[in-house]
């Protein structure tokens, strides 16, 4: 009977901790979360990395078509070349077109927090602009 008394005790502190733990936990975070030192610099490795992807994309994909032609037609690898030159100026422009989205005015990296007029946690795109595929490609 002792130890179910001590069992019972030792639960309730334990409780006691837990609530104290998560009230401190609430405050903090309706304070609002720092900023993780140095988060910054993995954001730009991230966009630069997304951007030397986009161009090797693009090149990959036209010598893949322009590779898959000349041994359809037999031709010489004159539409890989040229396949090649179109993956590049495709690669170039989606990567111009990111940069332009890095240098918008209020582009913080950061996901839109939801507001109470958006339930959804999604912000309308400014007028006169699209998002995502519907760039107008």
């Amino acid at each position: 009977m002792a130890q179910d008394s001590q069992h019972d005790a030792d639960r309730r502190r334990d409780a006691e901790r837990l609530r104290a733990l998560e009230d401190k936990l609430s405050r903090a975070r309706g304070d609002g979360r720092q900023a993780t030192p140095g988060a910054d610099k993995f954001h730009q490795a991230n966009q630069a990395w997304r951007m030397v992807v986009e161009l090797v994309a693009g090149l990959g994909i036209g010598f893949g078509v322009g590779y898959g032609l000349d041994r359809l037609f037999g031709t010489t690898p004159i539409l890989l070349v040229i396949f090649i030159l179109l993956g590049f100026a495709a690669g170039v422009k989606t990567m111009l077109r990111t940069a332009a989205e890095m240098a918008a005015p209020g582009h913080d990296g950061a996901a839109p927090e939801q507001g109470p007029d958006d339930p959804a946690g999604q912000h309308p795109a400014a007028p006169g602009t699209t998002k995502g595929t519907e760039r107008g490609d």
